[in-house]
């Protein structure tokens, strides 16, 4: 339906029009609570048999709407309902239970102007109907001429079609005075169920928090399995080129490959299981490699394909147990990250050196990862760069514990260097 006719009977009119007669049912307990209570202030008598007494009734109730709406889950409801009935878009409506006394107290309003609203537009859907249609057969129908239905006038022979007139012009001014509210609604909604200042800022963190964990789970997979295909590849091509020469040294190769693969599988269904069931604590979860706990499979798996010399001194303790949890976890995928970086980029012999030390600056301790090795020829291996997508993520971890890192040429080499201060880790 279109034009005038749509808006007044299309089907968003009509879903507006079911929405305010939902209002006034959800009226009805605060009315007949409030109807018992003007009746035994009149004096003990049926507040439903006198029309003033039922309009103080009606006026009495709408105070207790507006208490009750004070409460959260009123928000969530009305906006749902709007919604789905009102055509009012779902970006202009906020989510969730109200937080603040303001948001409680908009849709405190909003609670009254639907039920208030919708408590008259129920009752004269109710009553104009049946009235209009007795008025429009009335001088067609000699039994109702003769009944005592008050309208005996219309019957006269001066203008016998006057009653129908009438009778239509109720229906048509019910049509308007139901789509005026609906439209009076759908116009308030967004002022009154719309979000806060509060809404937004909660809103733009849960955002923020959802873009970190979606950031740090990208991170998890460029750097496991990005490593992992590098490794392979690096570990697939010395196979296939010793497999004659030396058995032996293709069968570890292989054998590297398959633990690397094994491992990334591992790890790979650790960070998907994250994506979807959204709990970074879930009991089955792979733990994430550390220093401590994983280096050493790490060095033997790089160096399957290529020559790895690493110097560690980690400190008082002799091992890398003593290093903060965080602070392993991210030093072991910079180190990986790093070395996919001589895998894919480098040629001949890397040099990794993992020490802890005093920290220039603050005394306090400090990881310090520097690894070096020389760039491919020009036309072997992958263009290289200064800020690829691993080490700009390399980078983040290193910010997120106040450390840094840079890579990039060095003299004749290239050269990635990572501090990481030790100061307050969590273990």
């Amino acid at each position: 339906m279109r034009g005038a006719p749509g808006r007044l009977l299309g089907a968003r009119a009509r879903l507006r029009w079911i929405h305010l007669i939902l209002g006034g049912a959800l009226l009805m307990p605060y009315f007949l609570l409030a109807q018992v209570g003007v009746g035994m202030a009149a004096g003990g008598v049926n507040a439903l048999n006198s029309f003033p007494l039922a309009l103080a009734a009606y006026a009495a109730a709408l105070p207790v709407v507006a208490v009750t709406a004070v409460f959260g889950l009123v928000r969530p409801l009305s906006v749902a309902a709007v919604r789905a009935m009102c055509g009012v878009p779902g970006e202009r409506l906020a989510e969730g239970p109200a937080r603040s006394w303001a948001a409680r107290g908009r849709a405190s309003a909003w609670w009254t102007l639907h039920l208030g609203v919708g408590a008259v537009v129920s009752a004269l859907t109710l009553a104009v109907p049946p009235w209009a249609a007795v008025l429009i057969v009335l001088p067609f129908v000699s039994g109702l001429q003769d009944a005592e239905l008050g309208v005996g006038w219309f019957t006269t022979e001066a203008d016998p079609y006057v009653a129908p007139l009438l009778g239509i012009a109720l229906l048509g001014a019910l049509v308007l005075c139901a789509a005026g509210a609906g439209a009076l609604l759908a116009r308030m909604a967004p002022v009154l169920l719309g979000p806060t200042a509060a809404d937004r800022l909660a809103a733009a963190e849960e955002r923020a928090a959802d873009l970190a964990v979606r950031n740090r789970l990208a991170r998890e997979l460029h750097d496991a399995v990005g490593h992992a295909l590098s490794a392979v590849t690096l570990q697939a091509v010395a196979a296939r080129r010793m497999l004659e020469r030396d058995p032996e040294f293709a069968r570890e190769a292989l054998a590297a490959i398959e633990d690397t693969t094994r491992r990334t599988v591992g790890e790979l269904d650790a960070v998907l299981g994250l994506l979807r069931d959204g709990d970074p604590a879930r009991p089955d979860a792979a733990p994430a490699p550390t220093l401590a706990a994983d280096l050493d499979g790490l060095l033997a798996r790089t160096r399957a394909g290529t020559t790895v010399t690493a110097h560690q001194d980690p400190g008082p303790g002799g091992d890398w147990a003593g290093l903060p949890a965080i602070a392993s976890r991210e030093a072991y995928r910079i180190v990986q990250e790093g070395l996919s970086n001589a895998l894919r980029h480098g040629t001949g012999p890397v040099d990794l050196r993992i020490l802890v030390r005093a920290g220039h600056e603050s005394g306090h301790r400090e990881l310090e990862i520097t690894m070096t090795n020389t760039p491919a020829p020009p036309g072997e291996g992958e263009t290289r760069t200064t800020g690829g997508r691993g080490l700009h993520g390399s980078a983040e971890r290193a910010a997120l514990l106040g450390g840094s890192v840079e890579a990039g040429p060095y003299e004749d080499l290239w050269r990635l260097r990572a501090v990481l201060p030790l100061a307050g880790g969590d273990r």
